[in-house]
């Protein structure tokens, strides 16, 4: 009796010291900077390229809203002209004289300002320019879409780390667990209360757990990479991330689907390319109408020639005049053009009632998702609370040696499965808020 109170003593004490050691372990591996979620979302929103590349295309969209992108201002060009020749001249005149000259030099040189200006192209300009906001408000919409499914990917890899984090913990436990079986068989096989086999059977469960837990750590090592990576920063950067997973629970179905109506990226694209489907058949329709143009110009010319009768001579002046241009018959394409056109807003519009539907369920999947993981959470914490139950009365008796290694092994695995089960379900739970949130396209943190 009292080897057996010495045996559940050193054994007590063999795994505090042991779960201290893991403590201490896990805080010098993990005394890191913590990385919070707002942190990690402000960094990749600088940081990201995909972020970046998106804001420049938008910028450029921004940069071409101008007039003249659109053609409604006119062209000024300077010109310059200078031409210069040397050549073996002859001249018959009228009365049969020859005149020669070799090597004759004669130049002419002109240049001025000149203006064109189109004043009516039956009314394309004004589309053009329309266009041209559409497009910068498309830039903008997928610059929010990739900003959304940046800080999406963001969250939902941090919170897998903070999920491995948690498994790894729990894969600790069962190590430091499997440690004080371990020392509790070789004790009592050395006061020959056990036999061998259990010595071995403890060892053999030591080291799958040992290697599970090496396992867990390169899971944890990986995901830190991939984040680093969203981040834009230095893969190796060291960092330790929060230890829970908060799940919004109050999402509500109809309100969801309201603000993906109005805010969802893919809707809105869809909704802005059929606006650019209908500016694009007026500028096709602008066809049947005439072009007219003003032309200005000031010129000064000069001109040179060592055999002629005029052998020098200077001009300057103003030019003006206006242009003007219909087309009459192209083989009837205008009638081709605009029928095509009309079919692209067709095409346009069904595009737009097809992302919407498309959305809807996606939104209604994910809510469904969503509801069934809320359970799941709640159901896989009762679990876990009846796994640790369990597993702390099955620790006692182990302590006084009334419950076998297969009933104390059977106890632990349970314990780890809940708790990686209930793990999960919380991230699978976050997973889906994230997936509603950004089809609403209002993902908050």
């Amino acid at each position: 009796m009292a080897n057996c109170q010495l045996l559940t003593a050193k054994s007590y004490f063999t795994y505090s010291g042991l779960l201290l050691v893991f403590l201490l372990f896990g805080l010098t591996t993990e005394a890191q900077q913590l990385l919070t979620l707002e942190d990690a979302v402000k960094i990749a929103l600088e940081n990201n390229y995909n972020i970046r590349l998106s804001k420049n295309n938008a910028a450029i969209s921004a940069n071409n809203v101008n007039l003249a992108e659109a053609g409604m201002l006119p062209a000024v060009t300077g010109n310059l002209n200078n031409n210069s020749s040397i050549q073996n001249s002859s001249q018959t005149q009228a009365d049969g004289s020859v005149r020669e000259l070799d090597r004759a030099r004669n130049s002419s040189t002109s240049y001025g300002v000149s203006l064109n200006w189109t004043v009516f192209d039956g009314f394309a300009m004004f589309s053009i320019y329309d266009e041209l906001k559409e497009l910068k408000k498309l830039g903008e919409t997928n610059m929010r879409a990739t900003v959304l499914n940046t800080v999406s990917e963001v969250i939902n890899n941090y919170y897998n780390l903070v999920r491995l984090k948690q498994e790894l913990s729990a894969t600790d436990t069962a190590v430091a667990i499997s440690r004080l079986r371990l020392t509790t068989a070789q004790n009592r096989y050395k006061i020959g209360k056990a036999a061998k086999l259990e010595v071995l059977t403890a060892t053999v469960d030591l080291n799958t757990d040992t290697t599970n837990l090496l396992r867990q750590r390169d899971y944890v090592r990986s995901a830190k990479i991939t984040l680093n990576e969203l981040l834009a920063r230095d893969v190796n950067t060291p960092f330790d991330v929060t230890d829970t997973i908060a799940v919004d629970n109050q999402l509500q179905y109809d309100r969801l689907q309201q603000l993906s109506s109005q805010q969802n990226p893919a809707i809105q694209t869809a909704f802005i390319n059929e606006r650019i489907a209908r500016l694009n058949l007026k500028q096709v329709k602008a066809n049947r109408y005439p072009v007219i143009g003003l032309a200005t110009g000031y010129n000064f010319s000069r001109s040179h020639s060592e055999l002629g009768f005029a052998r020098d001579s200077r001009g300057r002046g103003l030019t003006y005049g206006v242009t003007a241009s219909v087309n009459i018959f192209n083989g009837f394409l205008q009638r081709r053009y605009e029928k095509n056109a009309e079919i692209q807003i067709d095409n346009a519009n069904l595009e737009y009632e097809r992302q919407k539907q498309n959305i809807n369920a996606q939104l209604l999947s994910a809510y469904q998702t969503y509801q069934t993981n809320l359970e799941l959470v709640k159901l896989e914490k009762s679990n876990q609370d009846v796994a640790k139950q369990n597993m702390d009365i099955t620790l006692a008796k182990f302590r006084l040696g009334s419950v076998t290694p297969v009933e104390f092994r059977e106890a632990q695995r349970n314990y780890l499965d809940a708790n990686v089960r209930f793990t999960g379900a919380q991230y699978q739970a976050k997973a889906a808020e994230i997936a509603l949130k950004e089809l609403a396209g209002n993902l908050d943190l």
